[in-house]
């Protein structure tokens, strides 16, 4: 398989990663407390831990000397999830009834899909063909 062949299957991967512990995996509780003014940091603690868990499976798969990428993507999805419910709370915006709103989500989903892209490009460049 070369360079480009394995960057895209590894991309989709991660897409469908995203799709599992973003919405399947994530419980109401996580997706409404993470994103609360108190009581935050637990739900966004147990919503990060599948996401690293799944990009450890993942990278253990590929290149287990790349672990870490597992504990770095915990802290940037968290910072992105954080950053999104701290706009919303900025903004004052309804969910899903504001324009306001859907730009933050659109701009949160990008900022982890972009992240994605790159921890498959470090797989890669690391140890791709």
């Amino acid at each position: 398989m070369n360079a480009v062949t394995t960057f895209a299957l590894l991309s989709a991967i991660f897409v469908i990663k995203h799709l599992l512990a973003d919405f399947c995996l994530q419980t109401e509780w996580m997706a409404v407390a993470k994103e609360a003014r108190s009581g935050w940091l637990v739900p966004l603690t147990a919503h990060c831990a599948w996401h690293a868990g799944m990009t450890a499976a993942i990278v253990l798969a590929v290149a287990p000397s790349l672990w870490w990428l597992a504990v770095i993507d915990f802290f940037v999805h968290a910072a992105i999830d954080r950053g999104k419910g701290l706009a919303i709370m900025s903004w004052q915006v309804t969910p899903m009834k504001e324009k306001r709103w859907w730009l933050i989500f659109g701009t949160d989903q990008a900022l982890h899909q972009l992240t994605h892209l790159g921890w498959a490009l470090v797989l890669v460049s690391a140890y791709g063909p």
